[in-house]
């Protein structure tokens, strides 16, 4: 081979080395203009790419949505965020650490427990809360988040005597927290052996929260739902839901301020129900005056497999459902619209495998729901990826350099 050869072989080498460089900035979105979401959310998902990059490796834009499934290169629960321009990214989630929440400009995932906000349009995580909070609730406004602190001890302890010197079932605080600043301040809500879900009023003047009132309640599965004025005004009103209705999600309270959903169910109830009896559960949507918690309206038939109220389309609940199969890793999550008639449009269907399906607040508002199905560009990996596919042309390319210079050397002192 001659130099020029030798000069043209290189030359290629290096083209292959930028072009797997450059092409994670020419395609790192959804694959087609045709497929972006333009700040709707999409009807159907899909898996991500075992390789798909996560939001620190390669950030995002804001969330159209984020669904949780263990289909990724983790093999356990990931977050899978696809972002309003239709660009998939992972949110890898630590162990045995729950599902998030998202704020309702899709910008910010906050972690619970870790007291951990990760912005992801720029992949920065910060921690901006104390730990052992759990957040429930964003306010609508994205200001705010509603959060419980689990106060029981840990261990417990004894005297010399084998006298038990602690309680380590204490009550749970309900806070109201900063999540940028850090901030928090405790919710006079009465006492509560567990805090099990809440939600904000439109205006944010009252929160909804529900749990258990005491340890006996909490092992019989039995709830109690308080609505507060979170600024020091005091409870409102409070009624016992029993073991057999609950909150209806972060969602609950109806954009109009005067409704509050709940979720209520047919079948059977209490701890000792098995796995099959819990998922043939009959589920409907109630609701109650929030003026006085008295009961109001017509109830909706809801099906079975239901989650919670996550947001509304005008009237009419949108539910986030997660169908069981014989095998777990089959459940699949979807969200869909109930109409006063007992009606179910599916909105938006997550792939087989998917635990869990969340949707920024500011969309749910103008039900932004019908936009495209965007699908994962095979390109949006991360920068180690291509670094590592470049090693092969450059060694191909060291490779033949060597060789062709050996033969030159060979040649030469053949002819003298």
């Amino acid at each position: 081979m001659t130099g020029r050869r030798v000069r043209r072989a290189a030359t290629i080498g290096v083209a292959l080395v930028l072009v797997a460089l450059s092409a994670p900035a020419a395609t790192a979105g959804a694959g087609s203009v045709a497929d972006r979401t333009t700040g709707v959310v999409p009807t159907r998902l899909h898996n991500p790419w075992l390789w798909q990059a996560t939001v620190g490796q390669r950030a995002a834009g804001p969330a159209a949505l984020v669904f949780f499934t263990d289909r990724t290169r983790y093999f356990e629960s990931t977050g899978v965020l696809v972002d309003q321009d239709g660009a998939y990214r992972l949110i890898p989630i630590g162990i045995a650490e729950r599902h998030g929440l998202l704020s309702p400009d899709g910008r910010h995932y906050l972690r619970p427990g870790s007291g951990e906000l990760l912005d992801v349009t720029t992949g920065r995580q910060r921690r901006t809360m104390s730990t052992g909070v759990s957040p429930m609730a964003w306010s609508s406004d994205g200001q705010q988040v509603l959060g419980t602190r689990d106060n029981d001890d840990t261990v417990i302890t004894y005297g010399p005597e084998n006298q038990q010197l602690n309680d380590p079932e204490k009550p749970d605080d309900l806070l109201v927290v900063d999540p940028f600043r850090g901030s928090e301040r405790v919710v006079e809500v009465g006492t509560f052996a567990a805090h099990s879900g809440a939600a904000w009023s439109p205006g944010g003047d009252l929160v909804a929260v529900t749990g258990s009132p005491d340890v006996p309640a909490q092992l019989a599965e039995r709830e109690r739902l308080v609505v507060v004025d979170p600024d020091g005004g005091g409870a409102r009103w409070q009624v016992d839901l029993g073991d057999r209705r609950v909150l209806a999600g972060p969602a609950a309270w109806h954009p109009d301020g005067r409704r509050l959903a709940l979720l209520a169910f047919d079948g059977c109830a209490g701890p000792s129900c098995t796995a099959e009896q819990a998922a043939a559960r009959a589920w409907r949507v109630e609701f109650l005056d929030t003026a006085t918690g008295k009961d109001v309206g017509q109830a909706l038939p809801a099906g079975t497999s239901v989650r919670e109220v996550i947001g509304w389309r005008g009237d009419d609940p949108v539910l986030r459902y997660v169908s069981k199969t014989e095998q777990d890793t089959d459940r699949q999550a979807v969200l869909a619209a109930l109409s006063p008639d007992g009606g179910r449009e599916v909105l938006v269907t997550a792939p087989v495998g998917s635990t869990d399906l969340i949707v920024p607040g500011e969309l749910l508002a103008r039900a932004a729901f019908g936009g495209p199905e965007p699908r994962p560009s095979p390109f949006a990996a991360p920068l180690w990826l291509y670094l590592t596919l470049a090693v092969l042309p450059l060694l191909t390319v060291g490779l033949i350099v060597r060789v062709v210079r050996r033969r030159q050397a060979a040649t030469q002192a053949a002819s003298t």
